[in-house]
């Protein structure tokens, strides 16, 4: 047991879940009709993309982690390096086939997650710049491959990827101090960032009619991210910044169901939310970051 579950932390699964989040909401923001096909295969292809991905980080890790985080599954033995480095690849191929399984602009975008996956892990994560712009891509990506069960509707909404780019963009941009401490110019550039995201929603729910019931959720995800991120500001010593970045990717479920509204589309925001708890469950299970 204790075996699979530190091949199950390599996947980090609370963020799996978020990842899924952005799939629901992607097909949410085109209009997908979801009783018609419930379209599984974008679900397990970002399964796939995203445990691929962060299990590969912890493979070009394991020297570094075997210094700062050595309790981690592969520096600390529990885990091969090759076998941890064959499941991400394989978590990889098997978000790339699920997607070519829905249809040919899904497979494209899978393609392209999973390139942009392996060079964040490989040359720009420890770049302050690349990193967290490569990150963001990887997860606009994301939300693109749900909007691609609707094809036609990407010249009309796909600029909206702009948007967790800039987010995640801010994650990683604070997670790059997180094992050490950090300076307080990230962090404002972070906040900066989470204001436009936040400013971007409201406007969009506005457009689509929808701007008053968004932004409960649009309020309740500045609270989420911000409280953590303010006592970061306060005192940027690791454990806050660690705090601040497990509470932005977490409550990405909350921004995924603000979507959903601001489009309309009450069920899946509902049943967004609702994989917030699972989220946190998992959180307290497995790390986050």
């Amino acid at each position: 047991m204790s075996t699979l579950k530190s091949y199950l932390q390599l996947t980090r699964p609370a963020n799996i879940v978020t990842a899924i989040a952005d799939i629901l909401a992607g097909m949410a923001i085109v209009r997908y009709p979801f009783e018609a096909n419930p379209a599984y295969w974008l679900v397990l292809s970002t399964v796939g993309l995203y445990g691929g991905g962060v299990v590969l980080n912890d493979v070009f890790d394991a020297k570094l982690d075997a210094v700062e985080r050595p309790e981690r599954p592969i520096p600390s033995g529990k885990v091969p390096l090759q076998s941890a480095a064959f499941m991400g690849i394989s978590l990889l191929v098997l978000g790339i086939i699920s997607a070519g399984l829905f249809s040919l602009l899904s497979v494209e975008i899978a393609i392209a997650v999973a390139l942009l996956a392996v060079l964040y892990n490989r040359f720009a994560k420890h770049s302050a710049l690349f990193g967290p712009l490569t990150m963001g891509l990887c997860r606009g990506g994301n939300l693109l491959l749900g909007m691609s069960a609707i094809n036609t509707s990407l010249p009309e909404w796909g600029w909206l990827a702009l948007v967790p780019i800039a987010y995640i963009g801010a994650i990683t941009l604070i997670s790059q101090d997180e094992v050490h401490g950090g300076k307080r110019r990230s962090l404002y550039i972070a906040a900066s960032l989470y204001t436009s995201v936040h400013a971007i929603q409201f406007l969009v729910a506005v457009n689509q009619k929808n701007g008053s019931m968004a932004l409960l959720l649009i309020a309740l995800h500045a609270l989420l991210v911000g409280l953590p991120l303010w006592k970061a500001l306060q005192n940027p010593i690791a454990p806050n910044i660690g705090k601040a970045v497990k509470a932005g990717v977490l409550s990405l479920i909350v921004m995924d169901a603000a979507w959903c509204i601001a489009f309309g589309n009450w069920p899946v925001a509902l049943g967004v939310l609702l994989l917030l708890p699972l989220s946190i469950l998992l959180a307290r299970a497995f790390a986050v970051t």
